[in-house]
């Protein structure tokens, strides 16, 4: 099996470093069920391709055969051929520290968007040309895809379930590797190895920035898990709590019931705008990011040591705070006792060095309950929070947070409402996510904040996030509260 990416950006040897392969060398890698040889077909300033050819030992590949559709079906295969989960595993573990977007060399390389193009000359389509294109065009590539017949002597048996593809975009190199190692098995519906929850981790650790936002998330995740259904709801449920920021503050499981009206595992993968709508998915993943940098920024601007993450979901702000030495003190609090597990795991506080260890707690909590246990610190986020509660418990959050914990400093963010208008597929007046209480507008968001900080001996300072549209606004907004001197 077979794959090439080409890259057009001069210089286009700058591939080399990206992908840690000297163009002068070939590179031989055991897979496991075979070699994995990454070598440079040509390498100019103006073009340069990398090739990642996978050879499948049959005896290696027979004795992990989970059996098959006939009894030859061990011996008799097209598994050494074609695109499928094999090349997803060479493809880690040859690129590995690409798809980290690491280069020690080069380090401004990783975020440089290249013109690329990848190959693959016999790519398992089960779905057809239109699935290929839903799957890829989305995330802004170039699709094209010639069928392969079942043998050009006899025309009449048609075409084969297998395509030659190319996919072009300009992009950076970490994106389209991520997108390939997800999407191949994907597109073969099918997987070489048993598949347990630990795929859950993979599939939302390393594409949750794109996968969130796709349309196609839905069947994305059920092929991806091998049509397990608990597996597949769950991933499903942990993209879109990513982008929620995390579980409801009176208590609800973002897992279960609570936190929607629709099962995620049964939705029809056409109609995942309707059911969570968001931008397009490379817009989701700056969004996110803009985000998380614009918290991080208030923080260290205000001086603040000991901090609390409020509705911490995943830790995806905990691993950020833990990544500058100014915050010596880190607790997130989460009401999801499921969704600490998950923030426990991202962070590997089993394995953190115990200096570390001890700058960081994790406890479950309410929000709208006073706890004497976040008393006392220097700043407070609640990142993509109080839009889960209910209206009528806002005042009881209120209460317990800038009355009781009383932290110096206080940093709000929720969507700004008037920006939905330029989400495609949300209907006018609907909510971005289902377990959405509310969504205000910049006015309504300005009031609320105002009002909290005159109550409680506050100043109020208001900053969008994103890109702020001439009428709509930024897609979120945030406040920082500030405790009057």
């Amino acid at each position: 099996m077979l794959l090439t990416i080409t890259s057009t950006s001069p210089p286009a040897t700058d591939l080399g470093f990206l992908l840690h392969k000297n163009p002068a060398a070939v590179r031989s890698v055991d897979v496991g069920f075979g070699m994995a040889h990454a070598y440079y077909p040509e390498a100019g300033a103006d073009r340069c391709t990398i090739a990642l050819l996978v050879e499948v030992d049959p005896v290696a590949l027979v004795r992990r055969s989970r059996g098959g559709p006939f009894p030859l079906a061990a011996y008799v295969n097209d598994r050494p051929y074609v695109a499928s989960s094999f090349l997803s595993v060479a493809l880690r573990k040859v690129f590995g520290t690409a798809l980290r977007g690491q280069c020690k060399e080069r380090p401004e390389l990783p975020d440089q968007r290249l013109e690329l193009t990848a190959r693959l000359p016999v790519l398992p389509c089960r779905g057809g040309e239109g699935l290929l294109r839903r799957l890829f065009e989305p995330l802004g590539y170039a699709v094209s895809a010639r069928p392969i017949p079942l043998d050009p002597r006899f025309p009449w048996w048609g075409d084969s379930p297998y395509f030659d593809v190319s996919v072009s975009a300009r992009c950076r190199v970490r994106d389209l590797l991520g997108q390939l190692y997800v999407l191949l098995p994907v597109l073969d519906d099918d997987k070489h190895y048993w598949v347990t929850k630990d795929e859950i981790d993979k599939l939302v650790d390393g594409a949750g920035e794109w996968l969130a936002g796709h349309p196609e998330r839905d069947a994305i995740a059920r092929r991806y898990l091998r049509h397990q259904p608990g597996l597949a709801a769950e991933a499903i449920a942990r993209l879109v709590d990513e982008e929620s920021g995390g579980a409801d503050p009176d208590g609800a499981d973002p897992d279960g019931a609570d936190r929607g009206s629709a099962d995620p595992g049964s939705a029809d993968p056409g109609s995942a705008a309707g059911e969570f709508a968001v931008p397009p998915a490379g817009e989701h993943a700056r969004l996110r990011d803009l985000r998380l940098t614009a918290v991080l920024g208030a923080l260290k601007a205000s001086g603040a040591r000991r901090v609390l993450d409020l509705g911490c979901g995943d830790g995806r702000l905990l691993a950020g705070l833990l990544q500058d030495g100014q915050f010596e003190e880190i607790v997130g609090v989460d009401a999801s006792v499921t969704a600490l597990e998950r923030a426990a795991r991202r962070l590997r506080l089993a394995e953190m060095a115990p200096r570390q260890r001890a700058r960081i707690r994790l406890l479950q909590g309410a929000l709208t309950y006073s706890d004497r246990r976040l008393a006392g610190y220097d700043a407070a986020v609640l990142m993509e929070v109080i839009e889960h509660v209910d209206l009528d418990r806002l005042g009881a959050l209120e209460q317990a947070i800038f009355g009781e914990a009383a932290p110096a400093t206080v940093i709000v963010t929720t969507p700004n409402a008037e920006h939905n208008a330029r989400y495609p597929g949300l209907a006018p007046g609907a909510r971005r996510h289902p377990d959405h209480r509310f969504e205000w507008g910049r006015a309504e968001f300005r009031a609320w904040a105002g009002a909290v900080a005159q109550r409680h001996g506050y100043t109020a300072v208001f900053e969008p996030v994103g890109a702020e549209d001439s009428r709509a606004g930024p897609p979120t907004q945030l406040a920082v509260l500030a405790r009057c001197p």
